[in-house]
């Protein structure tokens, strides 16, 4: 009698086993996706890595009310919260992602890394100084990748490499919007010039992501630009009295539809590159589509009007700067836009479902796996 009780606890013993690895193993389970993040990109989803470039200098990022929202201190992040990384990474059942910077030489990123700079530009600042444009010298995609292959070596060395980067999630941007602001909000250039650029930027994305196939990668993810014409301080510095400039969400008409000519380029190439590499999980992001769902209802998601800045000054768009000095309107739960360019938690949360669960990613991230 007890050999079959304890005969019975082994079958039950098994089926368990069984399960847990079924569920594991299941489609969409997190568990089973990715052991790493790797990210490059700007101050959408930089998470302190240009807050450790600045030492022990003053910065307005480095003091409330920046990360008020969930870390209640700041974290480095241009944000009142988490940004799109962090709600990835939760996503996916893998610890916050880490900026690489203060860990470059010594850090073994078992979650992975983050190579994201405020300011980062695709391309590097000798293309925009060749053009007449000083921009400044923040760690374009090429630095980050240099930065990148620096750390894969060192912990994981060939053929070690390969097999790192195959079951790491790569997210590459969202990248290249700097190189379009920097032109767009100087008022001394002719804004029908930044068409120019978008075939080099979209280049370089491409490029980089052609590389990290060559490494190894097997799963990367290409976001696209968001929709800069209802970005607080695009209305605030080129508002005009004319209606028909303007979209019916109150958003600016031409600077929508530059970041959709952006988002265009890059999805044909993406595609373009899935062809050649057919066996790679390239996801196209549509940060365009998925930020319009909060413009076009915006109380759907308990936002006001998305269309002015949590933190900063005054006028139509409370556009000025975020600092421990400036004025919050209400409750950054209740705003889309944080502090005049990048968004808050509540709008980063609700791009990053529309990418994790569909429609606005090609394939949906959580479908990938």
């Amino acid at each position: 009698m007890a050999s079959e009780r304890q005969g019975h606890r082994s079958i039950s013993s098994c089926i368990l086993l069984v399960t847990v690895v079924l569920l594991l193993s299941a489609p969409g389970s997190s568990s089973s996706c990715y052991k790493r993040i790797f990210a490059f990109g700007d101050s959408i989803i930089d998470t302190g890595n240009f807050v450790y470039s600045t030492g022990s200098a003053p910065n307005a990022l480095k003091e409330f009310p920046y990360g008020m929202t969930f870390f209640h201190h700041p974290t480095g992040r241009v944000c009142d919260g988490r940004v799109l990384l962090d709600f990835y990474a939760q996503a996916l059942g893998l610890p916050l992602v880490q900026p690489s910077l203060p860990e470059q030489r010594w850090g073994q990123c078992t979650f992975g890394a983050n190579f994201a700079v405020f300011a980062a530009t695709a391309l590097p600042p000798e293309y925009f100084q060749r053009r007449g444009l000083s921009i400044p010298g923040s760690a374009n995609l090429g630095m980050q990748m240099g930065w990148f292959k620096e750390v894969v070596q060192r912990i994981a060395p060939e053929p070690g490499a390969r097999r790192l980067l195959g079951e790491s999630l790569i997210i590459l941007g969202e990248i290249g919007g700097n190189d379009y602001n920097f032109w767009l909000l100087n008022n001394n250039k002719t804004r029908e010039t930044a068409y120019q650029f978008i075939p080099d930027v979209v280049n370089r994305i491409i490029s980089i992501a052609q590389e990290l196939i060559d490494l190894g990668a097997k799963t990367i993810m290409i976001p696209g630009n968001f929709p800069i014409g209802c970005v607080p301080k695009y209305l605030n510095d080129h508002q005009t009295g004319n209606r028909a400039d303007y979209d019916q969400f109150g958003c600016l008409r031409w600077y929508n539809d530059f970041s959709m000519r952006h988002n265009t380029a890059l999805f044909n190439e993406v595609n373009r590159l899935r062809a050649r590499h057919p066996w790679v999980k390239l996801i196209y992001a549509d940060y365009f589509g998925a930020a319009m769902e909060i413009f076009k209802n915006p109380h759907r998601f308990g936002i006001g009007d998305p269309l002015v800045a949590c933190c900063g000054g005054g006028g139509r768009y409370h556009v000025g700067t975020c600092d421990k000095h400036s004025a919050i309107m209400g409750s950054p739960a209740n705003c889309a836009n944080w502090d005049g360019i990048h968004m808050t938690e509540k709008a980063y949360n609700v791009i990053a479902d529309g990418v994790l669960h569909g429609p606005y990613a090609t394939p949906p991230l959580l479908h990938s796996c």
